[in-house]
């Protein structure tokens, strides 16, 4: 499909909100990394267009998903697209915040400082992140019990959505990681409500770009997994979808649906994985015994699960092959 056959059809659903929603954010990012060059203020240790760069892209891509997922035929389509809609205004409010805080020089997110700016927005956070969940959510019900493409991409838009919602919901769980006072790039003391570390504040070193801790657990790193298995998923039915033609057994549609089961449960048990990781205060790069135990095992049931589905699917082929 061109690009021009996507903008026809995302026009023809009605998804025009997450268009613009993802065309402001792609525009945000560029402004972003011309600040990243140009401006050398900084918060907790980065530059302080490091964090609406992040989300920017990230609300690009989730939203240019989210949009050509919704021009499959489905029913229901009136309600998903008004959920659309209330993620994409949201979601350019919230993102168009934290830029804004970017710009003065401060925090947007668990900033208590009571100037004007700050108050309102919130007061924007604490309405506008419910309703990106709750929206995604709905969409996910939606089409939870429909078949909005063949077996393997309908299995792939399903896992994929709850994944996100999975991953939205573990961001509430910052907020039970204790105050912390810190600066702000004008010098100011800002008293934080959370933070995203565990066991440590949020001021410790953190990995190139994504700034995740590398001396305490970071909550960041399963919200993050989360929300962008939507794109894992799609991406793992696609690659599937191109193999079948190489690969004779996985030609069926059956066998390709049930290694996105497989792929769906393997990424749910690194999500949770890494949740656990993260609340033992344990960075990223450095796991323990324990957690390469864990990973190892993660590993070898889902290779073992993927054996499995392929001998079914060549017994099955063989029993075929002679009628």
């Amino acid at each position: 499909m061109t690009t021009l056959d996507l903008r026809s059809r995302i026009v023809e659903s009605r998804q025009v909100p997450l268009a613009v929603m993802v065309g402001a954010m792609t525009a945000l990012a560029l402004v972003c990394a011309v600040g990243l060059l140009v401006d050398d203020r900084t918060v907790l240790g980065v530059s302080v267009w490091l964090k609406p760069l992040k989300f920017a892209v990230s609300f690009a891509l989730y939203g240019a998903t989210l949009a050509w997922m919704l021009t499959l035929p489905h029913r229901g389509s009136r309600w998903t697209r008004a959920m659309a809609t209330v993620f994409a205004v949201t979601g350019i409010i919230d993102v168009g915040f934290i830029a804004v805080q970017a710009a003065r020089g401060t925090f947007s997110h668990f900033n208590t400082s009571d100037d004007a700016v700050n108050t309102i927005g919130q007061y924007v956070f604490m309405t506008g992140v419910p309703g990106l969940f709750v929206a995604n959510l709905v969409i996910a019900l939606i089409l939870l019990f429909q078949r909005v493409g063949d077996r393997p991409l309908t299995r792939a838009i399903h896992a994929g959505l709850f994944l996100a919602v999975a991953g939205m919901a573990l961001g509430y769980l910052m907020g039970f990681q204790g105050r912390q006072t810190t600066t702000d790039a004008n010098g100011r003391v800002v008293e934080l409500a959370a933070r995203h570390s565990v066991g440590v504040t949020d001021e410790n070193p953190g990995l190139p770009v994504t700034n995740w801790s590398t001396s305490g657990g970071d909550l960041r790193i399963p919200h993050f997994v989360g929300l962008h298995g939507l794109q894992v998923m799609l991406i793992g039915a696609l690659v599937l979808s191109v193999l079948a033609s190489r690969i004779p057994w996985l030609r069926s549609e059956g066998t390709r649906a049930s290694l996105m089961a497989v792929l769906a449960l393997a990424y749910a048990g690194l999500l949770a994985l890494l949740t656990w990781q993260a609340f033992r205060g344990q960075p990223l790069i450095h796991p323990d015994a324990l957690t390469l135990a864990a990973l190892g095992g993660l590993l070898a049931a889902t290779a073992l699960a993927v054996r499995a589905v392929r001998s079914r699917a060549e017994e099955s082929e063989q029993q075929a092959g002679p009628a």
